[in-house]
C-alpha cells in the first residue's frame, strides 16, 4: 500500500514562513507553519467533539482560509470532509446530510440561519467558524484549547477517502465523489506541469469550495507547491481585476462565467494583464468570441477538460496552439490516460469520434455508498466513462464534442447541441446559448433555443434563423428560438440543460 506524507506538516516543514493563504476580506495572512499549527489543534479538536476514524465532518461556508484548515485537520485525524452547497436550501441539504452521517457541522456567519433550520430537524453539532455565531462550540476556543502536536496516527494511504464533493444529479439524489490523497497529488502534477506553477506564484480562489474547481484550480496544487492563495469571499469582476491590475495575481483560473463576466466589466479594457504568466479555463467549453475578445487583450486563455470524478484536472491546452486549435482541450496531462471508444465498445486509434474514457491515479476510487452506480460508472477493464463524445485529431488534440446524453436524433440525424451553440455565440446580440432537443411530431425531435442577450444589445430573431441556415444543415437548425434574462446553472456555471427541459412540461 502506498502512503502520502502529512501534507500541512510537510509544507511546512520546508517552507514554514512563506506565506500559504492571504484573507481578502480582512488582509490578515497564514504562514505555512500557522496552518499546519492551526490544523494540528483543530484535529485534536474534532475528536475532543467526538469524531472517530472516519466520520463525515459537513462544511458550510463562504470561501475562506480556514476552509483549508479544516481539509488538512481532516487529513490528519483520518475523517471525511464534507463541503455543503451554500445555494441550496435546508430542505435540499438534510438529504444530502443525512445520507454521509455528519454530526459536527462547521458553519460561518453567512449561513448560521440555514445551520440553525437543519438543526431543528436533526441533532447536529454546530462549530462556530466566526465569533457571533450560535453553536455547541467555537472554533478559536476549540484551537485555543487543544494540543499543538501533531496527532499519533498511522500513515495516510494513497487512497484514503479525504473529502466528498457531490455531483448535480439530474434525478434523484447527488452522488458522492470520493476524493483521495493519490487524486489531489494527480491533479497537482496535472496541472502544474501544464501551466509551470511555482512556489513564487500567487493566485486567487473565489470559486466556490464545494466545487472541486474552488478546492483544486489552483489552490491546493498551489499549496503543495508552496506559492501563496489570496481568498475571496466570492467571486467579484471588478475585485478580481483589480487584483490583476495591481499584479497581485500571477496564476489565473476561471470557468467560462468568470471570463464572461471579467470581459463585460467597465474595467476590463483598462486593466494591465501582463503580471499574469498563465490563464485557464475549466468547466465548460469557452466560446470562440470570448476566447477572441481576450486574445485582443494579448490575454491567451487555455481550455482544458476535468470532472470531479478525475480530481479534476485531465487536459489543458497550450499557449502556443490557444488560438491556432481554438476549440481544443488539449492533450492529456502527464498522470493522466485516456482513449476514445465509438458505440459498438472498439478503441479508436489516431484520428477519430467516440466517448472519452479515463484511467489513472486521478480517477476517484468511487461513489461514497453507492455500489451501483460505481460499477455503471466504470468499464470493466477499469477505465471511467466520461459520458462525454470527444474528437482527436491528427496532431493529437482532444475536442470535446458534447455531452452524450444532450445528443438528440432529427430526422434520423444526430445532432450535438454544443455545435449549433458555437454558431449561435457568434451571431449579433448573443452573449450565451444553449439548445435543447424536444418532441416533435415529424421529425422525432427538433432543436429549441435558449438565448441571453449581450447588455444593451437586442437580438434579432427574424433573420437569425436564415444566418443560421448559411452555417448549419438544416436539420441542426434549432425551430424554436426563446430569448431569456438566465438559465439555470451548476456552481461551474454550466448550464442544466435537464432543468431547461422540465421548464417547458
Amino acid at each position: 500500500m502506498l502512503h502520502v506524507t502529512d501534507m500541512a506538516a510537510k509544507r511546512a516543514e520546508l517552507t514554514p514562513d512563506r506565506v500559504a493563504f492571504v484573507d481578502d476580506e480582512t488582509g490578515e495572512e497564514m504562514t505555512y507553519s500557522q496552518v499546519n499549527e492551526r490544523a494540528n489543534r483543530l484535529a485534536h479538536g474534532l475528536l475532543r467533539l467526538g469524531a472517530r476514524d472516519g466520520d463525515r465532518i459537513g462544511v458550510l461556508c463562504l470561501n475562506r482560509p480556514d476552509f483549508f484548515v479544516f481539509l488538512f485537520a481532516c487529513q490528519k485525524a483520518r475523517l471525511i470532509m464534507v463541503p455543503l452547497n451554500w445555494r441550496q436550501p435546508p430542505a435540499e441539504l438534510l438529504p444530502l446530510i443525512e445520507q454521509a452521517g455528519i454530526e459536527i457541522l462547521a458553519v460561518d456567519g453567512a449561513f448560521a440561519g440555514v445551520a440553525d433550520a437543519l438543526s431543528k430537524v436533526r441533532t447536529l453539532t454546530r462549530l462556530a467558524m466566526e465569533p457571533g455565531v450560535p453553536a455547541d462550540a467555537d472554533l478559536e476556543t476549540l484551537i485555543a484549547e487543544s494540543p499543538v502536536g501533531p496527532l499519533d496516527m498511522r500513515p495516510v494511504s494513497t487512497s484514503d477517502p479525504w473529502y466528498l464533493l457531490y455531483t448535480s444529479g439530474t434525478t434523484g439524489l447527488p452522488k458522492a465523489v470520493i476524493q483521495t490523497p493519490a487524486m489531489a497529488w494527480a491533479n497537482a502534477v496535472n496541472y502544474s506541469q501544464a501551466v509551470d506553477l511555482v512556489s513564487t506564484d500567487r493566485s486567487i480562489n473565489f470559486l466556490p469550495l464545494f466545487h472541486t474547481g474552488g478546492i483544486n484550480l489552483p489552490t491546493l496544487p498551489l499549496f503543495l507547491m508552496g506559492g501563496c492563495s489570496r481568498i475571496l469571499r466570492k467571486f467579484d469582476a471588478g475585485m478580481v481585476l483589480d487584483l490583476v491590475r495591481r499584479g497581485e495575481v500571477t496564476s489565473f483560473f476561471g470557468v467560462p462565467a468568470i471570463y464572461q463576466a471579467m470581459a463585460l466589466h467597465e474595467w476590463f479594457a483598462e486593466t494591465d494583464f501582463s503580471a499574469v504568466r498563465s490563464f485557464a479555463c475549466g468547466g465548460a467549453p469557452l466560446p470562440e468570441p470570448l476566447i477572441r475578445t481576450f486574445a485582443e487583450r494579448g490575454v491567451l486563455v487555455c481550455n482544458g477538460m476535468g470532472m470531479t470524478e478525475t480530481g479534476p484536472t485531465v487536459f489543458l491546452n497550450d499557449p502556443a496552439h490557444a488560438q491556432s486549435k481554438i476549440g481544443s482541450v488539449g492533450k492529456p496531462q502527464m498522470l493522466a490516460e485516456t482513449r476514445i471508444v465509438d458505440a459498438g465498445g472498439s478503441v479508436i486509434e489516431g484520428e477519430g469520434e467516440g466517448e472519452l474514457q479515463i484511467r489513472g491515479p486521478g480517477v476517484t476510487p468511487g461513489y461514497r455508498d453507492n455500489p451501483e452506480a460505481t460499477a455503471s460508472a466504470f468499464t470493466k477493464d477499469g477505465w471511467l466513462k466520461t459520458g462525454d463524445v470527444a474528437r482527436r485529431d491528427g496532431d493529437g488534440y482532444y475536442y470535446i464534442i458534447d455531452r452524450i446524453k444532450d445528443m438528440y436524433i432529427s430526422g434520423g440525424e444526430n445532432v450535438y447541441p454544443a455545435e449549433v451553440e458555437r454558431v449561435l455565440v457568434a451571431f449579433d446580440g448573443v452573449l450565451e446559448a444553449a439548445v435543447i432537443g424536444v418532441p416533435d411530431a415529424r421529425w422525432g425531435e427538433v432543436g429549441e433555443a435558449y438565448l441571453i442577450a449581450r447588455p444593451d444589445m437586442d437580438i434579432d430573431l427574424e433573420t437569425l434563423p436564415a444566418w443560421c441556415r448559411e452555417r448549419l444543415a438544416a436539420y441542426k437548425i434549432p425551430r424554436q428560438f426563446n430569448v431569456v434574462e438566465d438559465m439555470p446553472r451548476t456552481a461551474a456555471g454550466k448550464i442544466q440543460k435537464h432543468l431547461l427541459k422540465a421548464s417547458r412540461t
